[in-house]
């Protein structure tokens, strides 16, 4: 498939762009840019110091490599990249890395709905999902699957865990551990994301064994580290075991059922 860029667009003469690519009008393609095969950039998007992998789409107005909003980046030679096969919609905004790791790096299969935002220095997996106007800030890491809903923000250095969720408006400014349902001013986890885990192919056993840890953390009156070293001393699937990796590693801490909050029954047919 032939290269297609329409006479309105500015490219860097640089710029490295593989076969198959379409440019739309009045693309900007500036400084140390890679775009791979069959990806598709639509009118009126700038894209700077990125590397975009291949059969990416890029509706349009979406600002791509954009400086760092930190008032201590001084124009420092940071990078924004990004694998394959994600959706890019309308009025996004992917800012490169600050001079503190020199990159914001997301991964393939993901879909940022219109006006949502990655700050810089962000760590995404595969297969996230930003609806619209979800915005994370600076140095905050999201994990495969995850699916930040409409309006909901994340707290610089926060971490969203694998397949976990937070609804509608939430605000999250400590670490939402894997496969939790999260929501509120300050999320807070109200449930287990039972749909997402079924839906990536979660075993019966495997769930069951996710549930216990949540359980075990949270509603058994222990210690939250006195409930991972019990929970250690156990033969978890390694499904389970991440949870644990996941508060060990937490620096901003942990974020807890509200109080009050139930833990999940364990339906029979899980």
């Amino acid at each position: 498939m032939a290269t297609r860029i329409h006479p309105t667009a500015v490219i860097d003469p640089e710029a490295q762009i593989d076969d198959g690519v379409e440019i739309g009008p009045y693309v900007i393609i500036g400084e140390d840019v890679q775009i791979g095969a069959g990806t598709k950039i639509g009118p009126h998007c700038i894209v700077e110091f990125s590397t975009i992998g291949k059969n990416n789409l890029f509706t349009g107005a979406a600002y791509v490599g954009m400086p760092p909003q930190d008032y201590s980046y001084h124009g420092e030679h940071t990078r924004f990249t990004m694998g394959d096969d994600n959706i890019i919609r309308e009025g996004v905004s992917l800012h490169r890395g600050s001079h503190a790791t020199n990159l914001t790096s997301m991964g393939s299969g993901c879909m940022l709905m219109a006006n949502s935002h990655l700050g810089h220095d962000c760590r995404v997996g595969d297969n996230v999902i930003m609806v619209n106007s979800a915005a994370a800030a600076g140095h905050v890491q999201i994990g495969d699957r995850a699916l930040i809903s409409g309006l909901a923000g994340i707290h610089q250095f926060t971490r969203i865990g694998k397949l976990a969720m937070i609804s509608g408006g939430g605000m999250a400014n400590q670490d939402i551990l894997p496969y939790v349902t999260a929501q509120g001013d300050r999320a807070r986890p109200v449930s287990l994301n039972l749909v997402g885990m079924r839906r990536s192919g979660y075993t019966r056993e495997q769930i069951k064994a996710v549930k216990h840890v949540f359980k075990t953390l949270f509603f058994s009156g222990l210690l939250l580290k006195d409930a991972v070293a019990a929970l250690r001393a156990e033969n978890l699937p390694p499904e389970a075991a991440l949870m644990l990796d996941f508060v060990e590693e937490s620096k901003r801490g942990i974020a807890r059922p509200r109080r009050g909050g139930r833990a999940p029954e364990t339906a029979a047919n899980d």
